[in-house]
């Protein structure tokens, strides 16, 4: 099918080439909410593209709920968001999508308490929900309480490993004056297709939260992680199929504290996906919010992680750099890097300080900087004009 050049993105969930980029880009509609925030994508047997992400006011007030648009194959165009159902007590948060061998889609997400008067931060109330679909998220059961633990915490999906074995990766949250810092990982286990789990921590994990694990190969397990102190993704290792961790170590690429996404492409290579920036001032033990969420960019190793030879920046923002302007630039975060069945890489953030979602999509070798061998995916209509 044929593409419009990129004309200046607006939420109308219309898909455009970038003439500049050479990607694909959308913004995805926002349903009338102010914010957007932590998308999640995955694609259906039919190669549909879901898109879910937690839209409101702001995070943490109790209208905030997950809501779902979706482009189908040649579609051209995102649909509207629609809510699943809402909870008005609670802030729901953080989706990540599940397809169990059964063939149901899950909708995995935080639920906390809404914000309090003089309490900002109510994650320790959290606990995680599902959904579940059965006709490929157009319709969806009523929510169920999956792990009740207060403070609960997730942002990637479950995974289902070589062995067969579930493993859900989460954080724990306290009521505490460390800011967040004192977060630890820990992994929720299912040897029984998600009937029963137990919990096996990560030891000396505190503040390195957000564990993304690839397996590369069977039973030898790497989580990267996002770091409270904004320093670096920070890594961890299991050689036994998630039952015991290594202390986190620091990998070579930036954190500034905001959420990443790794996974093993069908080429073999790792990708991850970040913000390529860290806090000016790192004070071990303490949680730093750096105001740079942007660029985001992708980088890829051929070493199962400890060096990334080959990155390249995919969102450059509004152009500003510097440490001047460390905080003037517009929030791209919380990346979402998913494979299609074709190869096709899609990548989703929250865009423009949480005004919305974009969605891109582009190939290996456009990370690789070779040859464009897209030509036939790539058809952009030459009549619209080319301009940003």
């Amino acid at each position: 099918m044929s593409y419009l050049i990129l004309p200046g993105l607006k939420p109308d969930g219309k898909i455009y080439f970038d003439p500049d980029m050479e990607i694909l880009e959308a913004f995805l509609p926002t349903g009338g909410f102010a914010s957007a925030h932590a998308p999640a994508l995955t694609e259906l047997q039919d190669s549909t593209l879901l898109c879910a992400w937690f839209a409101g006011s702001a995070e943490g007030n109790p209208d905030v709920r997950i809501v779902l648009s979706r482009l189908k194959p040649g579609a051209g165009c995102w649909t509207e968001p629609v809510s699943l159902a809402h909870d008005p007590e609670r802030s729901e948060q953080n989706p990540s999508f599940f397809s169990s061998p059964t063939g149901d889609l899950w909708a995995v997400y935080t639920a906390q308490l809404a914000k309090e008067a003089g309490k900002d931060n109510m994650q320790f109330t959290s606990q995680i929900r599902r959904q579940i679909s059965a006709d490929g998220g157009m319709s969806w059961s009523q929510p169920e309480i999956l792990f009740s633990r207060s403070g609960s915490f997730c942002r990637q999906p479950i995974q289902i490993l070589s062995s067969g074995r579930w493993i859900f990766s989460q954080w724990l949250c306290s009521d505490g004056d460390d800011h967040l810092a004192g977060d630890p990982t820990v992994f929720q286990i299912s040897d029984d297709q998600g009937r029963t789990w137990r919990q096996v921590d990560m030891p000396k994990s505190s503040g390195r939260v957000h564990a993304q694990i690839v397996e590369f190969s069977p039973g030898r397990l790497t989580a990267f992680m996002r770091s409270r102190e904004a320093d670096f993704i920070y890594r961890s290792e299991s050689q036994d199929d998630g039952d015991s961790w290594t202390v986190p170590v620091p990998t070579i690429l930036p954190n500034n504290n905001s959420s990443i996404s790794a996974l093993i492409l069908q080429s073999g290579r790792l990708a991850i996906a970040y913000n390529p920036t860290s806090s000016p001032s790192v004070q071990r033990g303490q949680a730093s919010w750096p105001g740079l969420r942007c660029p985001i960019a992708v980088a890829l190793s051929e070493d199962e992680g400890q060096s990334f030879p080959l990155i390249r920046i995919m969102e450059r923002g509004e152009g500003f750099s510097g440490s001047e302007n460390r905080s003037s630039n517009r929030r791209y975060e919380y990346p979402c890097l998913i494979q299609g069945k074709g190869g096709m890489l899609h990548l989703a953030y929250a865009a423009r300080n949480r005004q919305g979602i974009k969605v891109l999509s582009f190939t290996e070798a456009d990370i690789l900087g070779g040859t464009r061998t897209k030509t036939s995916y790539f058809n952009p209509t030459s009549s619209q004009q080319s301009s940003r």
